[in-house]
């Protein structure tokens, strides 16, 4: 029988306490968590941690901050992200896997399920990757989505999906996130402090479920195939998902 689809409607920092939480702890088994926003937050990568105040991001954009432990660039979560946290214990097959290898069986989970509503995607290879980089704007780097790294599932050149990774002792944690909808790219622009025509240039460079598939995609039946190709991908379709 498969495990009940958990989806939470959180805070970006309540996504990310649980994270932490749950890497402060032994992973034993796989596990998986889906999130949705319940309002527009900015998150920062790791080394941005001192880029930017939560009283700066307020005033400007009238956002909370969060931070989470994964490196990258910011985003910006809302109600047109759906986000995955996978869980996996260091012995755990993928969690061995060199970083650059090992998003590859999460991209193909998102990249099947996106194909079943009809929406044609890539998942990156190393070298399709670097060679996307190269070529990306440098002014929109500071953004989660202004780059490309391996395994993150475009449509042509436009990026759907990213991904990141933490690594602890104790664990490893995957995280990815969806553009179901269409994100704010100007709220972005604004609350990290950058020109306004830079929001143009990142929406020319992502897309999101809605525009390649249409208004009326379900994000449940959707999160509901994801995660059944998810629990096959680990190896236990029907595996345990209640980490509180």
């Amino acid at each position: 029988m498969d495990a009940p689809l958990t989806l939470d409607i959180v805070s970006a920092e309540e996504e990310q306490a649980w994270n932490r939480r749950h890497l402060a702890e032994p992973v034993t088994a796989p596990a998986i968590r889906f999130w949705g926003y319940r309002e527009p937050a900015l998150v920062l990568g790791c080394s941005q941690r001192r880029a930017i105040s939560a009283e700066t991001v307020r005033e400007r954009a009238g956002l909370d901050l969060a931070a989470r432990d994964a490196g990258g660039g910011a985003v910006l979560v809302g109600p047109w992200m759906l986000s995955a946290s996978i869980l996996l214990p260091l012995g755990h097959r993928y969690a061995q896997q060199p970083p650059a290898l090992s998003y590859h069986w999460l991209g193909e989970a998102y990249r099947a399920v996106l194909a079943e509503v009809g929406i044609a995607s890539e998942v990156l290879t190393p070298e399709t990757a670097r060679r996307l980089q190269r070529e990306a704007d440098p002014d929109i780097g500071w953004a989660c989505y202004g780059g490309f790294s391996p395994g993150e599932v475009v449509v042509g050149r436009r990026k759907l999906v990213g991904l990141a990774q933490v690594r602890r002792a104790k664990g490893v944690l995957f995280v990815a996130g969806l553009l179901f909808g269409r994100t704010d790219w100007t709220l972005l622009c604004r609350a990290f402090g950058r020109p306004p025509g830079e929001a143009q240039r990142l929406a020319d460079g992502n897309t999101c479920c809605v525009d390649e598939a249409g208004e009326t995609l379900s994000p449940l039946a959707l999160l509901c195939s994801l995660q059944q190709r998810l629990w096959a991908s680990l190896g236990d379709p029907s595996g345990p998902n209640e980490p509180w």
